[in-house]
């Protein structure tokens, strides 16, 4: 059944609108990860100079609450590079908005800390390059680094703000993530979660994108890691047995919609020049809005349409991808297939393995190589 024949499509795009929100409030960051899919230089004038200014990003921020939305993430690039970065925060609060911030923690200073204690946020996310001086700044190419985050962290845990911590599961961290996953469950109660799927950059920068391929995880080192955390491991079997996701129905799907997924649903990013995206990685021409010419409502109402209807042609994505019933388990996305293939429909092997890879693991297979009956591909 094709989305447009549900019964309720009419009356579910008519409801639709935003809820929650990224502001991207710079691209610029103090550390110069080998993974990183956005980051330029801290001192990058260019940068700098295409960043909106606070009142712009709260005028967005405002005209999203008028629709609706309830909860917005600060992040960048390395949002505590910016000098306005409290009013920033301060003037999202006043709009009644619940704030989350993504940080390295490398800037926290006692400041920051006395903000988020004053006007608590709804979270505060760090990620966890490594456990070690070596290995963290081997990833961030900063040294003194390390003992920057340790430092940021200790002041955010001091005051016993709610802090979520996440690492990227990287070549280069690969050796001691058993101690990065130790480091961070020992400094949060509440969440910890990592992440193999590296996307490239938005900027289409070769020799970077080069560098995040070299720092991609196999597909079974990938497997392997999830099978080492239970917990995490659990949540993919469970996924394949009550969702039946290794099923030969999938292979009767002939709906050709490239966006299968929320976007356009609940949420959208705004980037740090103004760039209006429905999902962070979502950059493909003709997805894309500048807000600095026009309202909020005017992107929302004309980019969701133009990209929930967007259609395949494509025969290898219409019978490798839309087929496939280990959809659920594969990095495969429309805003990753065109940053890896300059196309939203284009088929990524390196995502097909993995996908494979999962099931086979997930349904009590060995070899990670290993295709599951059915699966199409």
């Amino acid at each position: 059944m094709e989305i447009q024949d549900f019964p309720l499509w009419d009356a579910l795009k008519a409801k639709r609108s935003p809820v929650s929100f990224d502001l991207e409030i710079t691209a610029r960051c103090n550390n110069d990860c080998r993974h990183c899919y956005i980051n330029l230089p801290a001192g990058d004038g260019a940068a700098r100079h295409a960043e909106l200014s606070a009142a712009a990003f709260l005028d967005i921020a405002g005209q999203a609450a008028e629709m609706g939305a309830v909860w917005c993430l600060l992040t960048g690039g390395e949002p505590l590079l910016r000098d306005d970065f409290a009013e920033i925060y301060l003037g999202l609060k006043r709009l009644g908005l619940l704030v989350s911030v993504f940080t390295n923690a490398c800037l926290v200073t006692p400041e920051h800390v006395k903000l988020f204690k004053k006007y608590p946020p709804r979270d505060i996310e760090v990620t966890v390059y490594g456990a070690t001086p070596a290995t963290y700044e081997k990833v961030t190419r900063r040294p003194g680094s390390f003992s920057a985050f340790v430092r940021g962290l200790d002041l955010l845990a001091a005051e016993g703000l709610k802090i979520r911590l996440k690492a990227m599961a990287l070549r280069s961290n690969i050796h001691e993530f058993a101690e990065i996953s130790r480091f961070c469950r020992e400094r949060t109660k509440d969440y910890y979660r990592f992440d193999p799927v590296l996307h490239l950059r938005f900027d289409g920068n070769p020799a970077r994108n080069e560098e995040i391929k070299s720092e991609r995880l196999r597909p079974q080192e990938i497997v392997a890691l999830e099978m080492a955390d239970r917990e995490r491991f659990s949540a993919l079997e469970r996924g394949c047995v009550e969702d039946d996701l290794i099923h030969p129905e999938f292979e009767q799907n002939t709906n050709d919609h490239v966006f299968v997924c929320g976007v356009g649903n609940s949420h959208f990013t705004v980037g740090s020049d103004g760039t209006f995206r429905l999902c962070s990685s979502l950059w493909h021409p003709g997805t894309t809005y500048d807000l600095r010419g026009g309202t909020l409502r005017e992107a929302w109402e004309e980019v969701v349409p133009r990209v929930r209807d967007m259609r395949s042609t494509n025969p290898e994505y219409l019978e490798k991808c839309r087929r496939c019933p280990l959809f659920n388990l594969c990095l495969w996305c429309p805003a990753h297939a065109s940053l890896e293939t300059g196309s939203i429909d284009g088929w990524v092997e390196y995502f097909c393995e993995v996908a494979h890879a999962r099931a086979a693991a997930a349904l009590g297979g060995t070899d990670g190589r290993a295709k599951p009956e059915g699966s199409g591909r």
